[in-house]
């Protein structure tokens, strides 16, 4: 019998469009594009997918998360859905995140797989939807695919197979220590996954940058190693974040990673609810040069599993 990695690792060009239009069946599929300030490439990655993809996405969902830029205009004006996450169930309140973006995806869209598609992508190509989509509609044992890629860097535009410096330094060390057997998920924390909704919407999400973690562990934890499959999409170039930034998603990360190791059979997940959640936020300090501290609060709340949310619905 093959190992894990060699059955549920594929490549993005093992599935034509013709192929997947003929799996696809009675199935709905939604390409969510969650974005904050990033109009400079959100009609680009939208454009493409409208032009190439239409005939198999039935569903193009630009999530804006209280950008302050043009982003829901250029979305708009390529051709997506855009909605604001203030909009969605706006008696649910709002946080800021990209984990809220994505979780609100769910009471505006009807489809049966969800694609989620990063919108600061520069390199790239719609073979990541494709490509995402494949294992979901080849077998339905199949929950949850992440891809992962040959990233370009700054330095000479040269292309490396490493995750970005918060996967390598905090979420492959976590796996590696607590989680084993995700060990040879190549980029854990890649922004280009599939889910199905039945899956997606069943658990809790974490309003930040955890949810990729998040969906990894619980699906792992919910349906086994097998349930997950891993695709290699190619290339892959996108904006880079300051090294703060990459500090606030690293708490996050650990959030998450902690409040999943301690949960029991016991003492199963609950997520938060209400506008301003229970888990409460924590405050990173960090150093700035004139010997003063910046101060960042994080919110490391989680959203409930949509399912159970009151008038919950698929839109």
């Amino acid at each position: 019998m093959t190992d894990w990695f060699t059955r549920r690792t594929s490549s993005a060009s093992e599935w034509t469009l013709p192929q997947l239009l003929d799996l696809k069946a009675d199935s709905r599929i939604a390409v969510v594009i969650p974005a904050r300030n990033e109009a400079s490439t959100v009609g680009t990655v939208v454009s493409l997918i409208a032009s190439e993809l239409m005939g198999l996405v039935d569903e193009l969902v630009v999530m804006d998360s209280l950008s302050t830029d043009g982003t829901a205009g250029a979305a708009r004006k390529a051709g997506a859905q855009v909605h604001s996450v203030a909009d969605v169930r706006p008696d649910l309140g709002v946080r800021p995140g990209k984990g809220e973006a994505l979780w609100k995806s769910l009471f505006v869209t009807t489809a049966d797989l969800l694609v989620f598609i990063d919108a600061d992508l520069t390199e790239w190509g719609t073979h990541f939807v494709t490509g995402l989509l494949g294992p979901l509609l080849t077998d339905p044992s199949v929950k949850l695919v992440r891809g992962f890629y040959d990233r370009v860097l700054d330095s000479g535009n040269v292309p490396s197979l490493e995750g970005g410096r918060v996967t390598e330094l905090v979420a492959r060390p976590w796996l590696a220590l607590h989680r084993p057997q995700l060990s040879r998920v190549v980029q854990p924390l890649a922004g280009e996954w599939a889910i199905r909704r039945s899956v997606f919407e069943d658990l809790s999400v974490p309003v930040g940058y955890g949810v990729e973690l998040s969906t990894l562990l619980d699906v792992h934890a919910s349906f086994g190693l097998d349930a997950i499959a891993q695709v290699d999409l190619g290339r892959r170039a996108h904006r880079h974040q300051s090294l703060h930034d990459l500090a606030v998603m690293a708490t996050e990360l650990m959030s998450v990673g902690e409040r999943r190791r301690q949960w029991t059979l016991a003492s199963p997940k609950v997520g938060v609810e209400g506008s301003g959640g229970t888990l409460g936020t924590a405050v990173l300090r960090l150093p700035s040069d004139d010997r003063t501290w910046k101060v960042l609060p994080i919110p490391v709340d989680e959203r409930p599993a949509a399912i159970g949310v009151e008038g919950y619905f698929r839109a």
